[in-house]
């Protein structure tokens, strides 16, 4: 099969990224270097909304009266307090140029190490997972390789290995009572050490684990990462904040920032790319609103990189998925500059820290401890314990069927309690019934 010509507007991102960051373009896939932001009906339109005064005939919407044709009992539903335009209309591929600029500012607040730092501004993606799709299409060949903690969600396979013909190499999540910074340097050398090109995947606070590193622990693991790229290894890390915020400290203090911003203009050969969202932080799963961050390793270059990318993202968003639900985008940037949402956010991370700390004082009484040994864990939604001697599911199996409570088992020994569905009296109950259903298979 004959090579695939490139797009001349292709080519044109592809020549500016080499000029700026050369390094960087050779981190793209064979897709991510075809990619563009055509110059067709959105482009045209975009220009019409600055220019045709009269009339503009180049909506791919309805409208009446000026206003975006629109069902009366989908407004009523709706209520008042958004007008139609912010609800019924399609988005802009990247995203509404508000709330971008909103979730830029959030981030700067809440990532003192990004202060000062040149990066690209958030482009809204359909939530995390459809996040870790752009980076599979911008960044994974088959063939490639993503390192990643031995604790990982599920579906990070499905992404990568299964759909791109990647593969996943793992390194042990904890030793102790920490994260296994040794254990994450050695597979970083080990891997790299055959390839040019390697993508680091992070996700901080965990699926599964609810683990977020300390302060040391963090600047160890970007010391490991710096360390790979200053041997010539072009490093893509990709930082899966979607628990980002909700830290506990139960053993300790842990970091309270993303990697994010310890990585950002780091060095010439790491590529920081973070992904987040308000799928976790505002408690609304299923409004499917993300964010997709870049943060070249030049900061000099640093707005033609990310002006790249972002051209590049919105050309595979609008040949993926259109757009992002406007309804979504309306609601998150409103909630964004809403001191009552922000009241509201706190509450309910009160009653997250105080069902965490119960699953860890149950979890880890003694009188358990034949049974299952629990991880360390400090933020996020979820915990896990090693069972003893049984299969975890078996140990699922048995727990659902006879006391009639799910659970989740993530490997042979593991078994995810999710805390973030607890109310704090049924927590003791659970533990007592996985208890007894353990001891029974053992």
């Amino acid at each position: 099969m004959p090579p695939q010509v490139l797009n001349a507007l292709a080519e044109q991102l592809n020549h500016r990224l080499e000029a700026a960051a050369p390094e960087v373009l050779q981190m793209l896939s064979a897709l991510g270097r075809r990619l563009y932001f055509p110059k067709g009906i959105l482009f045209q339109s975009a220009e019409a909304r600055e220019k045709a005064h009269r009339f503009d005939a180049t909506l791919g919407i309805a409208t009446e009266q000026s206003v975006p044709m629109h069902l009366a009992s989908l407004r009523e539903m709706l209520g008042e307090s958004l007008p139609p335009e912010e609800v019924f209309p399609y988005a802009p591929p990247a995203g509404v140029q508000e709330l971008r600029e909103r979730w830029r500012e959030k981030m700067l607040r809440e990532n003192p190490s990004l202060r000062g730092k040149a990066f690209g501004l958030p482009v809204v993606t359909s939530a995390i997972t459809h996040g870790l799709s752009l980076v599979g299409d911008l960044f994974v060949d088959p063939g490639d390789v993503l390192l990643l903690p031995d604790k990982l969600w599920g579906n990070y396979r499905l992404t990568f290995e299964v759909r791109l013909g990647a593969r996943i190499e793992t390194c042990p999540f904890y030793r102790g009572r920490g994260f296994d910074v040794e254990g994450f340097a050695q597979a970083l050398a080990r891997e790299a050490a055959e390839r040019e090109k390697l993508i680091v995947l992070l996700n901080f606070p965990n699926n599964p684990t609810g683990y977020m590193p300390s302060e040391a622990e963090g600047h160890a693991i970007v010391a490991a990462l710096l360390a790979q790229a200053e041997r010539g290894t072009r490093l893509v890390v990709v930082l899966d904040d979607a628990y980002f915020g909700l830290f506990y400290h139960l053993e300790g203090p842990t970091l309270t920032e993303s990697l994010f911003g310890m990585l950002a203009n780091a060095h010439p050969n790491l590529l920081a790319v973070r992904l987040d969202g308000a799928t976790k932080e505002f408690f609304a799963w299923g409004l499917r609103c993300g964010f997709f961050t870049v943060a070249p390793g030049r900061p000099e270059s640093a707005e033609e990189v990310a002006a790249v990318f972002d051209a590049k993202l919105r050309g595979a968003i609008r040949s993926g998925i259109s757009n992002v639900s406007l309804l979504s985008q309306s609601l998150i940037s409103r909630a964004l500059s809403d001191s009552e949402s922000d009241r509201e956010r706190g509450e309910k991370y009160a009653l997250l820290e105080a069902r965490a700390r119960r699953a860890y004082e149950v979890a880890s009484d003694p009188r358990f401890r034949d049974s299952w040994e629990p991880y360390p864990f400090n933020s996020g939604y979820f915990m896990c314990v090693r069972i003893r001697g049984v299969d975890a599911e078996a140990v699922r199996v048995r727990l659902l069927a006879q006391e009639g409570i799910g659970v989740i088992a993530t490997g042979g020994e593991d078994v995810r309690v999710a805390f973030s569905c607890l109310e704090i009296e049924d927590v003791q109950p659970l533990f007592e019934a996985l208890h007894a259903v353990v001891g029974d298979l053992q």
